[in-house]
């Protein structure tokens, strides 16, 4: 089992715990849980931020390094949880990745000069 495979084990394990089955779970729970998780990231996100010395008119302010890193983390737990909920498998991460990636690559030899989402589709 490869590092995300195991990570994505972790944390449906995890949210079992919690009460969350992904496992048959009605559209309606998804839409509620993929707000949740959103939600939620957004949440990080802002905690994220405030590990960053962002008030240019404050000078007390330090980089917490240590914490930024737990909020990134975080924001895997979350977003992990939104891949499940979506259902899809690491590999399924894993190979939407390779795909998007190329996507932005074949985005930036051409310029990027025309927004076309039309190159995401077979995504």
């Amino acid at each position: 089992m490869d590092k995300l495979e195991s990570i994505f084990e972790l944390q449906e394990q995890l949210n079992s715990r919690i009460g969350v089955n992904m496992k048959d779970m009605p559209d309606e729970d998804k839409e509620k849980w993929i707000l949740n998780y959103v939600r939620a990231m957004q949440q990080e996100l802002a905690e994220l931020t405030d590990s960053v010395p962002w008030k240019w008119w404050a000078k007390y302010q330090e980089f917490d390094k240590q914490n930024a890193k737990v909020e990134i983390v975080d924001l895997f737990h979350f977003l992990i949880s939104l891949a499940q909920v979506m259902g899809m498998t690491a590999e399924d991460v894993f190979q939407a990745y390779l795909k998007k990636n190329k996507v932005n690559h074949d985005r930036q030899d051409s310029g990027y000069s025309l927004k076309d989402e039309d190159d995401s589709r077979h995504i």
